[in-house]
């Protein structure tokens, strides 16, 4: 009598098994969903905010206006579009390339981050030249020292990348590594970039033209879309690879 009372609690504890891992499964379904709803979203935001932004300063500046015109211009096209267009390009949700397989949205990238870093130089050449006509001393703010690291730190990202496209060129280094220190070094290479973007929204050029609201807004540009990266390049990389002894 009192194995069969004892032996209940247990048959009922069986029954019920099946109906928790299924609830367990499905609440787990459903988090997935949700947590890819949002990245799509977050990264449909970027596309837009880094589009945005980049007419926005192009609007305000008016290249060929004057020799400084083309500075804001090529700059927010390099750090605010391009590069972030080019490291969008592997987000399994936000790419507008997922068509492409892993090598061509790699070639792609590449090509993004090389249009960037040209845009990049192009806009740091002018703005010295400007200078140098106006009598002006050079990385006189933290803007400008900002700018010139973040330049200077895309080109070697550039440069690394080769390595990505042509392993065969750094045979002694496993693969996983490269991309792992890659990925960390563009993330950083991205905020500078970033920094050197809303430093030059405290600029005296800008304040004088955007106040208000409008600069709030303006501001919030560059943190959204670093945000983005931050969290897409952490989710692929930082958190999910695990370097092999």
């Amino acid at each position: 009598m009192c194995t069969s009372v004892a032996s209940r609690p247990d048959a009922d504890a069986r029954r019920l098994q099946p109906l928790a891992r299924l609830t367990m499964a499905l609440s787990v379904e459903t988090e997935s969903h949700i947590y890819r709803a949002l990245r799509t979203a977050s990264g449909a935001a970027a596309h837009l905010v880094a589009l945005g932004f980049t007419i926005f300063v192009a609007v305000l500046a008016r290249p060929g206006s004057s020799l400084f015109s083309w500075h804001p211009m090529l700059m927010s096209l390099a750090f605010s579009f391009l590069m972030t267009e080019a490291l969008l390009v592997f987000s399994p949700e936000s790419s507008l390339l997922r068509s492409l397989s892993r090598k061509g949205r790699a070639r792609c990238h590449w090509v993004l981050q090389l249009l960037a870093l040209l845009c990049a130089l192009l806009g740091l050449g002018l703005v010295i030249l400007h200078k140098e006509q106006l009598g002006k001393a050079h990385l006189a703010t933290w803007h400008g020292r900002a700018g010139l690291i973040a330049v200077l730190w895309a080109g070697l990202q550039c440069s690394g990348g080769v390595g990505l496209l042509y392993p065969k060129l750094l045979p002694r280094w496993p693969l996983a590594k490269l991309k792992l220190y890659h990925a960390t070094s563009g993330l950083v290479g991205y905020l500078l970039g970033s920094a050197s973007l809303l430093l030059g929204m405290c600029s005296l050029w800008f304040t004088a033209t955007v106040t208000g609201g409008v600069w709030y807004l303006a501001v919030l540009c560059p943190v959204i879309t670093s945000l983005v990266i931050m969290s897409q390049v952490s989710n692929a990389y930082l958190y999910r690879k695990r370097i092999q002894p």
